[in-house]
């Protein structure tokens, strides 16, 4: 296909911009041949014609797909050009934070200007072994891959480290030494890697300074060889440096610095040591005032000179050479200051007692007259006189500044050589990694000779790194049988002639040199006539004649040619130096310039330099000395990078190249411009042009065919995929010649993987579209059909309806005419009854009407006549009433006003506290009172009513008696008409009566209204009233209400802080097991590292011994052990020599009485056991009773532990003092005989071991004596115990429930608190005190109280009084209830006392002779250890007294063990005497021809009868001589797979407690010791010497266990007895104690739990990454993206490829494997939990370093393989185990990667998901999250600072990577065996026909 068919609509393209380089746009119109413009549409939104070239007619560079922008390689481009590389560099700078990028073989680094962690130590463990291309580009991964060549390819190596100043070169260098030094090591003690690393900031300080670019630049060159013996650890190291720029010891510019070992001096002059030296700060001396800016921001010279003292320290430059080179350093500074004044104009001076010249000549010990003489003269030689000429002031400060200069740069040579001398090793060197760490390519405004040099040395290397490129690019033609075509690439070989060959610019440099006039303008003159218009590389400028111009690789660069000449010779006044030279006093100085008439330089290589180069120099003529000793800067230069070259490419080379994002040290800032310029200067671009010229693009046929499966057919796939392969790319790319196929890869040109992309794209696209097609159709036809029957039902249903609305419609109509009938009818018949009923009611009512006017007329007349007579007698007493009525209510308001008074009164008195108190106390009182005034009103408003009542009645009378008037009146009527003169008279009284009668209404209305206001008033007080008592009530309920939220708010506070206390006490204990676990570790390392070096001594010093053997250096059994074989020994010598034939006559009736007396004892025994049973039944019975004695043991049981875990804590902290001062003693001792008999290190060594052992022993007995003072004490203490344990919290929890108010509250409170002694619960208390105060305050705030809610507390105070009386009360009668108690404790434990007593005696009876004096002493030891400790707290002195006579007791009982034991052991002699002497009888009686005393033999037969009937007790005998032949048959030689498969689970452990429980029964403690000792030893030895087996170390480590579990199980400690049957309990141990020896077993076992881990991780270590990212568990899932130069490892399982299948499997062995070998389940639960731990850390660390890695499909993969593993837990029954929570990160990176990532609310999802993850490990999977496909899109810059937003509060650690060495503190849980011990048969194949079972 042409490339030119490639710009289509839509294509994008690069075109060139003046401010980023290069701008992207698209084209918005195909490109047809012949156009001579491109349409293109910017990403600014503007159009854009863009014209081409007429001549050339190039397109412009075309945009690769986004899937490959940020790829890791950029070789990995579809197109190779300059602006996808700056693209590519871009984006994985700034947008994924990436600042390592590969370029085929070079590593692009760019300075972030930012510390960035990813430097750590877990970075170098993650990138150890690693393949190159398989982790993300980094430092690290081309030193490893440099490390792995070395051990490979058996060829050295080299790192080339370069760039421009403030690009990173010096760091870069920095990580990969620290690389080396941390994977390699050292292979001696002696910390060779400390020592390479300690001289970086001795050069840095000596050799770095600050510049306008770089705050720490290297003034100077270097290549520091790291040496390697033949295992690849570091022996040493070498060190070349080049082109020390001097002339910053005497200049620098604006902004600049002088080398920071000035300034750190300056910093320190307030130290001692310094003080002779006579410095001030930096701005008081010439040489560091200079550049006007003397700090640098964030680094303290202080501190910074501590550091390099430090580093001369480690590097053996003792502190006299320390103060020696700090002295000529200030000597320099304070030569600075000389001041030079001019004489005339040809000579100068140097005032007399100049106070900076007088402290340098003191400083460097020469006189004042000769150095401020020869600072202003110079000699002069002629062929016959020699002249003294003085010289201007210019040229005495030249000179001055010469002698500065030549002084620094023999100093910096001198520590070179120093640091060397320390980094040189006598170990033969193997191998060696360069590190060359020179400058880049230097172009500024004035260019002298340094930066010639510079260039020039980069133009070599960059000739070097072209032939390096070539020649791979050749080598990987040949190798794949790709046809081999010349490329061209540029060859700088001209410029390097220009300037190195004859007559070019050093030649003609030096030759002017030689000249005695020779100067710059001359030397520029002959460089004009030598080389312009001859060599197309030099130019002249053109307005200047003192510069030329040379074309180098990089850019053209304009030198100046003023000061050439004066640098290049570098000359200095040797009289001045003869002057330094002659110094006495100084014994440096002299060195410093001993060597200066050698052929050294101070710029050129130290003597003694590397060990096997192949190239060596030429040798010096002996006639050369005279002619080197001239030798120029420029030669030097030459000759030292000739060197460099010759090294260079005897090596392997590996290339860094740094660049400077931008000028202004800007973090995360990227200048398009500057990186060009790098890119250019660097190589970089011509290395991508070098790959585009032939076949970039490489892919192997199973990746092609993965990638572009959807390009072909079916019939297309073939068998053969090579084959499949060529016809599908024959079909697809039409040239041949854009591709050819290799024996394993594809070859492509440029631009043709983006043509298959695109097709692969565009298939895929077609199907996508296919697929939306035939879903949207099926999804329109499924729509249409749900519509369609829809629209059926509804039609059904509408048409039903309207056929029931009609029908309806016809039943209303008839009935409506129905109801219409009846009710016209009932309508007529309603309106003709109302009208008749109507005419009767109003002929009634008229009737009515006019009866009532006549009788209302007749009535009238007569009631006037009446009324006027009463309404006078009825006015005269209304006027006494109203005058009544004035006095009461003047009566009324005078009483009021007092009443109000009293009541301002009672206001104020009522805001008082008393009142208050008062008030509150008879508010109830006040209440009934007020209740009981309602009721005497209700009562007065009856009699009111009453009166009322009886008014009406008196005027019903009266109307009465008027009507009686009336009849007389009527009477009197006729006498009235006689009387018509007085009618007049009768009517005006009339009148005044009527008056009257309406001024009686009128106040009978009044008196009514007052009634009802009156009545209206009191109902309006009651109302009040209620109103306050329901306010009161409601109060007083929200008081009880507050009250119970508070009490319950308590309790769930304190269980709150009762669960984090538990909760941190937890993890308390499992750091604590962490740390003890881990010092285990340590101790077995240190053990380890002990053992070898007592192997080196015994090698170097004597020849071991045959019968040695290492026993553990825990206990202190080794005397003992030695003790009790010599002792042996003697016996049996003894025993044999005293046998003879005396014994032919023994007493056989002796034999025959102890026979006798053992039957007897035997039976004796038997009914102490039945007693004994019979008192365990009452016992039981008595048990049974009290449910709470079930727990009796426990109090002792957590006294015991915590004693215990605090002994461990002390041991501990003994452990890390002895590791540390074992740790000084040997750092401090370092040499080759440290580990030598009698040297310092091994004194202390055996020092601290004789301490450990005697502090052991010291603490046994102390542990021995308290834990027997405690069993004896746990049954007196356990009612107590148990009822302050088991009551207390239920009593709590009762009276919490009950507490209505704040107080009791409180109380309970605290007495809670009193409880616990927490410190946590202080602060209510105080509160309640401090409310209290407030209220008893004169002047309290009623409404402030109110305000805060603590109204309650004051009604609450007469409570308090109330419950503290109570309380004391319950105080007295608790302690007299104690009293009590204590008393029944007494006497109980009395009791108890006489049964333990009983028991004790019982038991005793039971046993042996000597075990039973044995028990009695032990016992007597426990009564008095007893007796001491009470008597220890009652009166200290005579405690030392009875101690004093306790231990003359136990002395003394001590002796007589001693003489018992003598005893014993005769009569066991004499035993075994009689029982050969039996034995031989008995052989003899049953000869057929014996002698006639065989009748008297006879008795004797029936002796062996009880023996043969005797059951057995689960017990092994064996003999002490067989002891070794047990451990070697049971431990050493014991293969454990054989054991596994045919016989029962920890069959040893049960053999090797048989063999023990035997020695026990003997009460043998010699042989118990020696026995576990041996066990212990035997058991370390076979795991060092099998260590990596691990089905070895899981079958120890099951049988250690079930050795540690037999000895509880069988400790007789009822703990763990609940489990035995009764035959395991008469098992028991019955004269040892071996807690002691379990924890030594535990330690035993804890340490192979570690080294089984480890030897796990080992396994399973390489299929991790294989299994679970990079094999393909869903095939198609995941599409192989194009890949660079450095290929990654195949997604495709290849023949030994891993798998998750094989993880499985491997997982699958481990678990078989270890429930063969009978391991406890819940110690495979941690097992399990530490082995998906380390899959899914390794698997994230991996995953958080691969950006290809990170994508859609890669988090589909994992969840996949995770549900595998946790299907695998569920198969094996492990869910509980904890091991899926040990996967939760990876999980959660896992949904990361395929959850959406676009919005806010993805943002919050993705916070709340995440919450395994720290917040470093989000930002870094999203950083490098990567689409593979071009559906799939990148996460947005935006998007990551929200995530970074939202998680910025987490409090976490900043660690990237897991930690894949943490190792889970391991517990060992008491799992009791149901194995019976007298069952166990001993199998033929294990050899140990000499154990007897007993």
């Amino acid at each position: 296909m042409a490339a030119s068919e490639l710009y289509t609509k839509y294509a994008r393209v690069w075109i060139p911009d003046v401010e980023e380089v290069w701008k992207s746009a698209e084209l918005t119109k195909d490109y047809k041949q012949g156009d001579t413009v491109l349409h293109l549409h910017l990403e600014d939104g503007t159009e854009l014609e863009h014209k081409l070239d007429p001549k050339t007619k190039n397109l412009p560079h075309l945009r690769n797909p986004d899937i490959l922008v940020g790829e890791n390689d950029l070789t990995a481009l579809s197109y190779l050009h300059e602006p996808a590389v700056l693209h590519n560099l871009k984006v994985r700078f700034i947008d994924s934070k990436l600042i390592y990028t590969y370029c085929g073989i070079v590593l692009v680094a760019i300075n972030p200007y930012e510390n960035l962690p990813i430097y750590g130590t877990d970075i170098i463990n993650a990138y150890s072994g690693q393949n190159m291309g398989d982790m993300d580009p980094h430092i690290f991964a081309v030193a490893e891959e440099a490390y792995k060549q070395m051990a490979r390819d058996e060829r050295n190596q080299s790192i080339i480290v370069s760039g421009e100043s403030g690009a990173g070169k010096t760091v870069s260098a920095k990580y990969a030494m620290r690389y080396f030094a941390t994977v390699s090591g050292s292979a001696s003690e002696a910390n060779v890697e400390e020592k390479v690393l300690a001289s970086n900031p001795i050069m840095e300080s000596i050799g770095n300074a600050k510049t306008t670019r770089n705050d720490n630049s290297s003034r100077f060159g270097k290549y520091i060889e790291i040496g390697f013996d033949k295992k690849y650890h570091i022996i040493g190291a070498n060190m070349r440096t080049y082109l020390l720029e001097k002339s910053r010891v005497v200049f620098q510019a604006d902004e600049e610095r002088n080398y920071h070992i000035f300034y750190q001096l300056c910093g320190s002059t307030h130290l001692p040591e310094f003080k002779d030296l006579k410095l001030g700060p930096a701005d008081s001396f010439h040489y560091t005032k200079q550049g006007r800016n003397p700090v640098i921001d964030g680094v303290d010279d202080a501190k910074e000179m501590f550091t390099t003292r430090n580093a001369f320290s480690l590097l053996g430059i003792n502190e006299s050479y320390q103060i020696g080179i700090f002295q000529v350093l200030a000597a320099i500074l304070h030569l600075g200051n000389v001041e030079v004044k001019d004489r005339d104009s040809d000579s100068s001076n140097i005032p007399p007692n100049n106070s900076h010249l007088t402290i340098f000549c003191d400083l460097m010990g020469v006189t004042y007259k000769d150095m401020s003489h020869w600072l202003c003269h110079k000699k002069l030689k002629t062929a016959t006189e020699t002249y003294i000429k003085p010289i201007p002031k210019l040229q005495a400060v030249n000179a001055r500044d010469a002698l500065s200069k030549h002084i620094y740069a023999k100093l910096f040579s001198w520590i070179v050589d120093h640091v060397n001398e320390a980094l040189h090793s006598t170990v033969k060197q193997h191998s060696f990694i360069g590190v060359l760490d020179i400058y880049g390519f230097e172009t500024f405004e004035i260019n002298s000779f340094e930066q010639f040099c510079i260039n020039y040395a980069n133009e070599k290397l960059q000739q070097q790194f072209n032939m390096h490129v070539f020649k791979l690019e050749q080598e990987e033609y040949m190798k794949e049988q790709i046809p081999w075509t010349l490329i061209d690439f540029y060859d700088n070989q001209p410029c390097i002639n220009l300037i190195e060959a004859k007559l070019g610019v050093l030649d003609l440099l030096d030759e002017e040199c030689r000249m005695p006039k020779g100067s710059d303008d001359t030397w520029a003159q002959k460089l004009y006539n030598t080389h312009l218009k001859k060599c197309v590389l030099f130019e002249k400028p053109r307005m200047s004649n003192k510069a030329f111009i040379i074309q180098h690789f990089a850019d053209k660069v304009e030198y100046q040619c003023e000061g050439f000449l004066e640098k290049n010779k570098d000359t200095v006044n040797e009289e001045q130096i003869n002057v330094l030279k002659a110094s006495k006093k100084f014994d440096l100085l002299v060195e410093l310039f001993q060597g200066e008439g050698k052929v050294t330089s101070p710029t050129g290589p130290p003597p003694g330099g590397r060990t096997r180069l192949s190239i060596k120099p030429d040798k010096a003529r002996p006639s050369q000395s005279s002619k080197e000793h001239k030798m120029t800067v420029g030669l030097q230069f030459r000759n030292s990078l000739q060197l460099l070259m010759e090294t260079l490419n005897a090596t392997t080379p590996h290339y860094v190249r740094c660049i400077k994002p931008n000028d202004y040290k800007f973090p995360f800032t990227f200048d398009p411009k500057r990186a060009v310029q790098q890119l250019r200067a660097c190589g970089v671009l011509e290395t991508i042009r070098i790959s585009a010229a032939g076949f970039p693009s490489r892919w192997t046929y199973q990746e092609f065919f993965s990638r572009y499966r959807v390009l072909m057919k079916q019939k297309d796939v073939l068998t053969d995929k090579k084959l499949t392969c060529k016809n599908v790319l024959e079909k697809l790319v039409q040239d041949p010649d854009k591709y050819q196929f290799g024996k394993t890869k594809i070859f492509f040109r440029a631009g043709q993987v983006a043509y298959l992309e695109k097709l692969r794209a565009d298939k895929l696209r077609a199907a996508c579209i296919r697929i939306q097609k035939t879903i949207r159709c099926w999804l329109a036809r499924k729509k249409y059909l749900r519509m369609k029957s829809a629209a059926i039902s509804i039609q059904r249903y509408v048409r039903g309806y309207q056929a029931r609305c009609l029908a309806k419609f016809l039943r209303r109509t008839r009935a409506a005419i129905i109801i219409q009938k009846y009710q016209r009818m009932y309508v007529e018949r309603k309106r003709y009854k109302r009208q008749q009923a109507a005419a009767l009611a109003i002929q009634c009512i008229l009737r009515a009407y006019m009866a009532r006017q006549q009788y209302q007329a007749l009535l009238r007349e007569h009631k006037a006549i009446i009324i006027q007579k009463w309404v006078r007698g009825w006015l005269a007493r209304q006027w006494y009433k109203r005058s009544l009525a004035a006095i009461v209510y003047l009566q009324c308001c005078v009483r009021r006003m007092r009443a109000k008074r009293e009541l301002k009164k009672l206001k104020i008195e009522a805001r008082s506290v008393e009142h208050f108190k008062k008030l509150n106390i008879g508010m109830e009182n006040k209440i009934m009172q007020l209740q009981r005034k309602i009721d005497e009103q209700n009562k007065e408003n009856r009699a009111m009513s009453e009166r009322l009542s009886n008014l009406e009645i008196s005027h019903t009378a009266e109307s009465e008696r008027l009507r009686g008037e009336l009849n007389r009146l009527r009477g009197a009527e006729e006498e009235a008409r006689n009387n018509a003169n007085r009618i007049t008279t009768l009517l005006e009284e009339l009148a005044r009566l009527r008056k009257e009668l309406e001024a009686t209404r009128t106040e009978k209305k009044t008196i009514e209204d007052w009634a009802d206001t009156y009545r209206h008033e009191m109902e309006a007080m009651v109302s009040e009233l209620k109103d306050q008592n329901n306010l009161l009530k409601n109060e007083k309920n929200d008081l009880n209400r507050m009250i119970q939220e508070q009490g319950q708010l308590m309790a769930e506070k304190m269980q709150k802080a009762l669960e984090e206390e538990t909760k941190q006490l937890e993890n308390d204990l499992n750091e604590e097991r962490s740390r003890y676990q881990n010092l285990l570790t340590e101790h077995l390392r240190l053990e380890e590292r002990y053992e070898d070096l007592k192997e080196e001594v015994s090698l170097t010093v004597t020849v071991p011994k045959p019968g040695h053997r290492r026993t553990d250096s825990t206990h202190s059994s080794n005397e003992s052990e030695c003790t009790y074989n010599s002792e042996f020994a003697e016996s049996e010598e003894s025993s044999r020599g005293r046998e003879d034939v005396t014994k032919a006559a023994l007493d056989m009736s002796l034999f025959l009485k102890l026979q006798k007396r053992v039957t007897e004892l035997e039976q004796e025994k038997q009914s102490l056991q039945n007693e004994l049973d019979r008192k365990e039944e009452q016992f039981q019975r008595a048990r049974a009773r009290d449910d709470e004695d079930h727990k009796k043991a426990r109090g002792a049981e957590l006294e015991y532990e915590s004693l215990k875990r605090q002994e461990l804590e002390s041991e501990n902290k003994k452990l890390k003092h002895d590791l540390n001062q074992m740790r000084q003693s040997l750092t401090g001792n370092a040499g080759a005989g440290m580990a030598a008999p009698g040297s310092p290190a091994y004194k202390v060594l055996l020092d601290q071991l004789n301490s450990s052992n005697e502090e052991l022993e010291v603490r046994k007995e102390e542990v021995l004596i308290l834990r027997s003072q405690l069993v004896s004490q746990k049954e007196a203490m356990q009612h107590k115990d148990e009822k302050e344990t088991m009551t207390e919290p239920i009593t709590y929890a009762e009276d919490l429930k009950n507490l209505n108010d704040a107080g009791e509250v409180t109380q309970a409170y605290m007495g809670l608190k009193e409880t616990n002694r927490s410190p946590k619960f202080l602060r209510k208390p105080l509160e309640v005190n401090e409310l209290m105060n407030r209220l008893r305050a004169p002047t309290p705030d009623y409404r402030e109280l109110n305000e805060d809610g603590e109204l309650w507390l004051v009604y609450e105070g007469l409570k308090e009084t109330n419950r503290l009386l109570e309380s004391q009360l319950q105080s007295q009668k608790k302690t007299y209830d104690n009293e009590v108690e204590a008393l029944r404790g007494e006497l109980q434990s009395m009791k108890e006392e006489n049964n333990r007593q009983q028991q004790l005696l019982a038991q005793n009876l039971q046993l042996p002779p000597e075990a039973r004096i044995e028990a009695s002493l032990q016992h007597e030891i426990t009564r008095l250890t007893n007796e001491n400790l009470d008597m220890h707290t009652d009166d200290p002195s005579k405690y030392r007294e009875c101690r004093l006579m306790v231990l003359r007791r136990m002395i003394d009982l001590m002796e007589q063990l001693e003489k018992q034991d003598k005893t014993v052991r005769k009569l066991k002699k004499q035993l075994k005497v009689f029982a050969k002497k039996i034995g031989e009888l008995e052989v003899g009686g049953q000869v057929e021809n014996v002698s006639p005393g065989q009748t008297v033999d006879e008795p004797i037969r029936p002796v062996n009868i009880p023996r043969k009937e005797k059951d057995f007790q689960g017990m092994l005998e064996y003999k002490r001589e067989d002891e070794l032949k047990l451990v070697k048959n049971l431990i050493l030689e014991l293969k454990p797979r054989g054991v596994a498969v045919n016989l029962i689970p920890g069959l040893p452990a049960y053999i090797l407690f048989m063999c023990l429980r035997h020695a026990d029964y003997l009460n043998d403690d010699q042989k118990v010791r020696t026995l576990l000792t041996s066990t212990i030893n035997s058991i370390k030895k076979i795991l060092k010497k099998k260590g990596d087996d691990f089905e070895t170390v899981s079958f120890w480590l099951s049988n250690t266990c079930r050795f540690l579990h037999c000895l509880k199980q069988y400790s007789g400690e009822e703990a763990f007895m609940k489990h035995n049957t009764q035959k395991q309990n008469d098992h028991c141990l019955t004269n040892f104690d071996l807690a002691e020896y379990r924890q030594v077993l535990s330690d035993l076992a804890i340490q192979i739990y570690q080294q089984l881990i480890k030897c796990m991780e080992n396994i399973l270590q390489p299929m991790i990454v294989s299994g679970m990212l990079e094999h393909e568990t869903i095939q198609g899932v995941s599409g192989v993206k194009p890949t660079g130069l450095r290929k990654r490892t195949s997604s495709i399982a290849d023949e030994g490829t891993y798998t998750l299948d094989s993880i499985l499997r491997q997982l699958n062995s481990f678990h078989s494997t270890m429930c063969q070998h009978g391991t406890d389940p819940e110690l495979i639960k941690q097992v399990v939990k530490q082995q998906f731990y380390i899959i899914g850390a390794v698997t994230l660390n991996n995953l958080l370093l691969r950006k290809d890695m990170c994508s859609w499909s890669k988090g589909m993969q994992i969840r996949y393989n995770v549900s595998q593993l946790e299907e695998w837990l569920r198969d094996k029954n492990l869910m509980t185990c904890g091991a899926k929570e040990t996967l939760e990160p990876l999980i959660q990176a896992a949904q990361l990667l395929q959850v959406k990532k676009k919005t806010d609310e993805d943002a919050e999802a993705i916070c709340s998901m995440c919450n395994a993850l720290t917040t470093a490990q989000i930002v870094k999977v999203l950083n490098l999250y990567t689409p593979v496909n071009e559906f799939e899109e990148r996460v947005s810059i935006t998007f990551i600072r929200t995530i970074q937003t939202r998680l910025r509060d987490r409090k976490e650690s900043p660690q990237l990577l897991m930690d894949t060495k943490m190792i889970y503190p391991v517990t060992f849980p008491f799992n009791p065996s149901t194995v019976a011990l007298e069952t166990i048969q001993l199998p033929s194949s294990l050899n140990l026909s000499f154990l007897t079972r007993v």
